[in-house]
């Protein structure tokens, strides 16, 4: 087990440490005046990432190390700008047994089988036999079932952790029993559906094993693209399926980010699509916000001061719950 954590860097300052990361980028830059070239990189473990500098005596590393291999190091932890780095003396490639992946990957803090009897157990309450047999054919599948308990959400913004993606859509099927019954025009099976299959497509999208990172195919098409991909294989398998209920079904993963500028190819035209989008974006920018204000703590803000600056969020947070605990 790694005995050195990027979140432990401030009781390191200054020293020498010897320790493994993932070598999330590589690259070699001119070093100021031209005087020969240097490394920049950023190294990765499951605690968080930061910059490491190596100036020289780097010939072999640069040959051998590329990114999202595992690297044993040796370095200086320094502050930089107020932030954390750590210059290099050597770096090698971290052979496999070497190294636990459980040290290099986030990994989501509930039970991943529970959530997973947790998602089953609200499709068999499904009343839909047609939505029922479509989404089982989803989690039954010895490819996508797997993957789909393992993945991240997303590759650094919202549930950016192993167990991510069933850890969100879990939290969003939760919100869409309470919120279906407020509303008669809502379908309750169809937006559940929705809520497990609209990001599938992330199990093509993304790759984990080291670093989370996107394939080619989800740089290329993107995972609703895959998704409706997907979807229309199973109806095929599942024929005969209702043609209505595979638009409507269709129509609702297309729309899920809500906006043309996020990405959303339609708007959401139906009852299930409005509400679920509005679901899916309340989930994930409370999970940005709790991941807000966890960086807030651990920069030793105050509960009475706002957090940074956030780009997910496009504004700083203030920790209510936390800030009325602290008063006088």
């Amino acid at each position: 087990m790694k005995d050195f954590y990027i979140a432990d860097a401030a009781k390191f300052e200054n020293a020498t440490i010897t320790t493994y990361f993932v070598l999330s980028q590589l690259s070699a830059r001119e070093k100021k005046g031209g005087n020969g070239r240097y490394l920049a990189m950023t190294l990765s473990d499951r605690t968080g990432q930061f910059e490491a500098r190596m100036w020289d005596d780097f010939a072999e590393a640069l040959a051998t190390c590329t990114n999202g291999c595992y690297v044993k190091v040796q370095g200086v932890v320094s502050q930089y700008q107020g932030r954390y780095q750590i210059t290099l003396q050597k770096m090698r490639v971290a052979a496999e047994n070497e190294v636990d992946d459980a040290d290099f990957q986030p990994t989501t803090q509930y039970d991943i089988e529970a959530l997973w009897e947790e998602l089953r157990g609200f499709v068999t309450s499904f009343t839909n036999a047609d939505l029922k047999r479509l989404v089982n054919a989803f989690l039954d599948d010895p490819e996508l079932g797997p993957a789909f308990k393992r993945a991240p959400a997303a590759k650094m913004l919202h549930h950016a952790w192993i167990g991510g993606l069933l850890e969100h859509v879990v939290f969003l099927l939760r919100l869409c029993e309470r919120v279906a019954p407020q509303y008669p025009e809502v379908n309750r099976d169809m937006l559940m559906a929705g809520a497990i299959l609209h990001d599938m497509g992330k199990v093509r999208e993304l790759a984990w094993k080291s670093s989370f990172s996107y394939t080619t195919e989800g740089q290329l098409l993107g995972h609703i693209t895959i998704v409706i991909g997907l979807l229309r294989e199973k109806v095929q398998q599942l024929a005969p399926f209702p043609e209505k209920l595979r638009i409507l079904m269709e129509h609702l993963i297309l729309s899920h980010h809500g906006r043309f500028e996020f990405g959303s190819p339609k708007l959401p035209m139906t009852p299930e699509a409005l509400v679920f989008s509005a679901l899916d974006d309340l989930e994930a920018k409370m999970q940005n916000m709790r991941a807000e204000f966890l960086k807030a703590i651990e920069s030793g803000k105050a509960p009475d001061e706002v957090t940074d600056f956030s780009r997910s969020l496009e504004r700083a947070m203030l920790n209510s719950k936390a800030y009325l605990e602290g008063q006088s």
